[in-house]
């Protein structure tokens, strides 16, 4: 990151924020981001070696400018200047690195000018206990997975990266008091890098004698010797009490951890696993647990959690480019697998025994199944009890099955209304004129609420061409689905000849239908039949009978206005023969017709001159 103005960091500090205490913060925040990246993928990762390379830079262009970097290390917190420059999240204990250093007895660490690529890398390796092999140290029979932190630098014995213990401040002070003592004496609260100046002014005061007494390894300067470290880091050298806020910290802490969920747990294991482990048969074990990981998440009903574990397992390739084929076949097969039946049928029986459960991630589950899943989600659909649940099936529908709709068609005949209306919402979204004819066969669905929307999809797919089966719809007996027909035949382009009509419009039940049907009948005749319907509407006017008198006379009145609206030279006629043989409401009706018509010949003629 660049510098002005001679400080790092510059752009981003606030004002009236010391300068390097911001640069400081700056450069912990990468520290912590790479020491994580390690533990968690391991140091030859690319994604570990990224921030870890991000860190060494920032930190060692801060070090031109400052000789070096000193960290006062308290329990879980690292301090700069008398400033907390360093806390991790409250729950985060285990991957606090302040707190790694801390209970291996570590109460300063400085970072100097001239720090290599190598001694960082061999600092953040000996911090989480992994070995590397551009980083051990060259110590005979040195079992690093069984050293502290502390022994570990001591035998690397880095000039560029130094440390004060916890020991060495006992020591230093006489061997007479421990560490809280010291705290409680402000030894913990002085500057930042005053921890060296102590231990030398400690060393000052120790006779001779004493001196002459301490282990080569204490000596300012002085190389440990195996002895000296030997007894540098016996357990028994040193004691640590705990007082009472401590304890209840610690009790805390230990609440904390027993109360974490234990999936959350046992998945970050698994993924800690995924990303690290060499071994080949390993792997293979990894990749079946994860199977049953699936089915247990499946059964549980936990979408979001299945979301993480799905895209963990699909972008396995960049955390773990080094896995063999056969590995790569398992996760292709343990996704190949998502869309199994019994899994299908887990995401309904929980879906359906928790009605307000929550689907966030459950989508992205069923879109991550093949298209071979169709079927299976058709019949997940049709079992599902809940609106909002059967809608998230619809939206993986949507994507997944417009390739291959022949689960969706072929469902259109399932008897139960609910699923066959949500399969009629699936293709209105489509809106593909292909799945027509399909829909004509929901016409003949029992439930009349199916019928009616699939007349009202029909009008959208196809406004055009033989009307002849929704004619027959006049036939239903459900009122509401024979005025939905013919609204549809009379706002499309549909054609039907009235040989279709005369079975329904020629009958005695036909005087007994609704005012509004009839019109909404003779409105559709007109739109199919044309002239044809002339014929029939034309003896209408110019019929005498003496039954159903006043019931003939409302068709008559209807068929007068219906050719006035048809005003073809035939029906034109029509009207003028019911004006002068009509009865006298039928030949006002007439008149009333083609004067209208006349008014609109009247318009039409200056709009034409327009034109």
């Amino acid at each position: 990151m660049p510098f002005e103005g001679g400080t790092p960091l510059a752009p981003f500090i606030k004002e009236g924020v010391d300068p390097e205490v911001a640069a400081v913060k700056h450069l912990l925040k990468l520290l912590d981001k790479a020491a994580k990246s390690a533990r968690t993928y391991g140091t030859s990762n690319p994604v570990a070696q990224r921030f870890f390379q991000q860190f060494y830079d920032d930190l060692t262009q801060h070090l031109e400018h400052h000789t070096r970097v000193a960290f006062l290390v308290q329990r879980n917190q690292l301090y700069f200047r008398d400033e907390v420059v360093y806390q991790p999240e409250r729950d985060a204990t285990g991957d606090s690195f302040a707190f790694m250093m801390y209970s291996d007895g570590i109460r300063e660490l400085t970072f100097h000018q001239g720090l290599t690529q190598a001694d960082l890398s061999f600092f953040l390796d000996a911090l989480w206990g992994m070995s590397s092999s551009e980083t051990e140290p060259d110590v005979e029979n040195n079992d690093e997975t069984d050293d502290d932190i502390v022994t570990r630098l001591w035998a690397k014995n880095l000039v560029t990266i130094t440390l004060v213990t916890a020991e060495e401040l006992v020591r230093s002070s006489g061997f007479g008091l421990d560490e809280l003592e010291l705290q409680t004496q402000s030894y913990m609260n002085m500057p930042v890098g005053s921890l060296r100046d102590v231990l030398n002014r400690e060393r000052s005061t120790v006779s001779p004698e004493k001196r002459d007494k301490t282990p080569a390894a204490d000596r300012e300067g002085s190389e440990p010797t195996a002895a000296a470290r030997t007894q540098r880091f016996q357990a028994s050298v040193v004691g640590y009490e705990v007082s009472q806020p401590e304890l209840e910290a610690l009790a805390q802490e230990i609440k904390v951890e027993t109360a974490r969920d234990a999936t959350l747990y046992i998945l970050d294991v698994l993924t800690a696993v995924l990303a690290s482990e060499q071994s080949a048969a390993v792997l293979t074990k990894l990749f079946e647990i994860w199977e049953g990981v699936l089915d247990v998440l499946v059964r549980n009903g936990q979408w979001t959690m299945l979301e993480t574990v799905l895209t963990l397992l699909q972008d396995t390739d960049a955390v773990r480019p080094d896995l063999s084929d056969a590995h790569k076949q398992q996760i292709t097969g343990l996704f190949d697998g998502l869309n199994r039946p019994e899994r299908v049928t887990a995401v309904g029986a929980y879906l359906n025994r928790t009605p307000h459960a929550k689907t966030e991630g459950l989508l992205t589950f069923l879109l991550m199944m093949n298209k071979n899943t169709v079927p299976g989600l058709c019949s997940l659909l049709a079992g599902l009890e809940e609106p909002a649940h059967q809608a998230v099936v619809m939206d993986a529908l949507h994507t997944i099955a417009e390739d291959n709709a022949d689960p969706i068609v072929r469902g259109l005949t399932d008897k139960r209304p609910v699923f066959v209306k949500n399969l009629l919402t699936l293709i209105a979204r489509w809106n593909d004129s292909r799945f027509a004819e399909s829909v004509e066969k929901a016409l003949r669905h029992p439930d009349a609420t199916v019928r009616r929307d699939a007349l009202r999809l029909l009008a959208t797919l196809r406004s055009s061409g033989n009307g002849t089966r929704l004619v027959g719809l006049l036939g239903d007996t459900d009122e509401t689905v024979r005025l939905t027909a013919m609204k549809v035949l009379a706002g499309g382009q549909f054609n039907a000849a009235f040989p279709a009509w005369a079975p329904f419009v020629t009958t005695e039940e036909f005087h007994d239908r609704s005012p509004a049907e009839k019109r909404a009948i003779y409105l559709a005749m007109k739109q199919t039949a044309a002239d044809e319907a002339v014929p029939y509407w034309q003896g209408l006017l110019t019929e005498w009978s003496w039954t159903n008198r006043k019931k003939k006379e409302e068709l008559a009145l209807l068929a007068a206005d219906t050719l006035g609206k048809l005003a073809t030279p035939a029906a034109i006629a029509a009207l003028e023969l019911g004006q002068k043989k009509g009865g006298a409401a039928v030949r006002h009706a007439c008149g009333a017709a083609l004067a209208a018509v006349a008014r609109r010949h009247r318009q039409s003629i200056p709009s034409a001159a327009n034109s």
